[in-house]
């Protein structure tokens, strides 16, 4: 460890001291400041930072910091763990990778985090891993001249783990003598992962995403169809610590129970007639990364046992075969329907359902996010127009009334068709309210019907999608739409709606 550093027995010596030093610190406060100032001694560098991840694996704190012979206190900086920006932390942090650069490029690389007024030339950041052997903080290392801090890099690391491992005895001692506990970082920003959107609902979501982004955990998404849940999913791939390995879709509804099966699972040369070789199955293509399962309320039960086995054990054993295998797979469940009156009805198991809803996010529907429909018809109308490699187009402020007005039962998707056909419509500059005018506007706009007639028939057109939603279930379409079942029946009968109906 110490053959490539210089006088390598007084720096061992040195680090001993270190350890045996920072063994006696009192507080958390002291045990992080005299940690980086010790790394600054060992490393020879003018600047030592610590990076803390928050409880919730969310937030990146920088806990403590050394910079030419001073402690410095760096209150309530923190960086989302999912960030964007400075990507050699994000590296670092994410691959569990040590990065050192001894000559660096301030125009390749984002440099931030670092104190600014200073050239820096080199620096090394390394991964502080908890006594799990996953990442809990980022210890940082630079200086202003050119330097080879490559060999530093095991023993601090060595040192570093040593702190979390301190810094967790510490707080468990309090929580045993009920003292209070300092957070090491200020409360969480609200990020969007990519997502659109900043009314208050979304915000509540992209808190959830925060909690769950960075662990282990199920999530099961929930929400009307069209409300964005692959969406979602995707974002809490891309920004999670899987982002580098696959993301996997499969609708559960899109094949019958056999075909599904040998989908999910793979199977083996002869398994069945036509099976001429070995297949692997999508659980073994995301292995690494994240499989989607859409739909999961339209999953066989004889097919559900099996998944059940594969999020309890983390096992999976091919059609044809006798042996299982491991996977690693971050599997996100997501459904339109109320799986608990699915559980009720005997369609859905139950054990496999709070297995799955281990933390369960609920998309709210389009005509609840204030103000987010101006922002996603802004988005895709743009997107429209560079697909299709024509300018930008202005909106009238009368189109983004039209908009505004309208409820939108098919969510985000029916928003995003509007707007694109609105795109191709529009062969002017602007666009106006005739690109986004539906059939059924049409067949009010030509009638002579009284207030009492249009008003029956947004209601029957609004029944009817409910029930279309739901797949014809009346008690669900009901409580969608805040009715008793009684009401629902009746309206159903005096509108001459019945169940399978469409708008025609």
């Amino acid at each position: 460890m110490f053959t490539h550093v210089d006088q390598p027995l007084a720096y061992a010596e040195t680090l001993l001291a270190q350890f045996t030093h920072l063994a006696r610190a009192p507080d958390d406060d002291s045990l992080m400041g005299d940690f980086v100032q010790g790394v600054a001694g060992l490393s020879g560098c003018e600047l030592a930072q610590l990076y803390v991840l928050d409880a919730t694996h969310t937030y990146l704190g920088l806990s403590a910091q050394y910079l030419n012979g001073r402690a410095q206190a760096r209150e309530g900086q923190s960086i989302p763990a999912d960030y964007n920006g400075d990507e050699l932390l994000q590296f670092a942090l994410c691959q569990n990778r040590v990065v050192c650069l001894s000559d660096l490029n301030t125009r390749l690389h984002e440099m931030s985090f670092l104190p600014p007024g200073v050239v820096w030339n080199s620096l090394l950041c390394i991964p502080l891993l908890n006594q799990k052997q996953t990442v809990e903080g980022l210890l940082v290392c630079a200086t202003q001249r050119k330097a080879d801090l490559d060999s530093y890099a095991g023993s601090l690391a060595q040192l570093g783990s040593f702190v979390l491992g301190q810094l967790h005895l510490q707080r468990a001692l309090r929580r045993s003598t009920g003292e209070l506990r300092t957070p090491l970082v200020s409360e969480p920003r609200v990020s969007g992962y990519g997502l659109i959107g900043e009314s208050q609902v979304m915000r509540e979501t992209y808190s959830l995403i925060s909690k769950v982004l960075h662990s282990p955990y199920t999530v099961m998404l929930l929400g009307e169809t069209g409300s964005g849940k692959e969406v979602v999913a995707r974002a809490i791939h891309d920004y999670g610590p899987r982002r580098s390995q696959a993301f996997i879709v499969q609708n559960c509804a899109a094949f019958p129970e056999n075909l599904l099966e040998s989908e999910l699972f793979g199977y083996r040369k002869g398994a069945f007639t036509g099976a001429d070789c070995d297949r692997p199955g999508l659980f073994d293509a995301a292995n690494g990364g994240t499989l989607l399962l859409d739909e999961i309320g339209d999953m066989p039960l004889s097919l559900q046992a099996k998944l059940l086995r594969v999020l309890q054990e983390g096992e999976i054993r091919p059609l044809g075969s006798s042996d299982t295998h491991t996977i690693d797979v971050r599997i996100i469940a997501a459904t339109h329907r109320d799986l608990t009156v699915l559980v009720s009805e005997g369609k859905f198991r139950e054990d496999l359902y709070y297995r799955l809803a281990q933390f369960p996010i609920e998309l709210p529907p389009l005509r609840q996010r204030e103000g987010d429909i101006l922002l996603l018809a802004r988005h895709f109308a743009d997107k429209a127009c560079a697909f299709l490699q024509r300018e930008v187009l202005q909106w009238s402020q009368a189109a983004l009334d039209h908009l505004i007005g309208y409820a939108f039962p098919g969510n985000v998707r029916e928003l995003k068709g509007l707007v694109e056909r609105a795109v191709l419509l529009c062969e002017g500059e602007e666009l106006l309210p005739e690109h986004f005018t539906r059939r059924h506007d049409l067949a009010l706009e030509g009638s002579s019907l009284s207030l009492r007639e249009r008003l029956e028939q947004v209601e029957r057109s609004w029944v009817r999608e409910c029930l279309r939603k739901n797949d014809g279930n009346q008690t669900l379409a009901a409580r969608e739409l805040g009715l008793p079942r009684r009401t629902l029946l009746y309206r159903m009968e005096r509108l001459n709606v019945q169940v399978g109906e469409r708008d025609g």
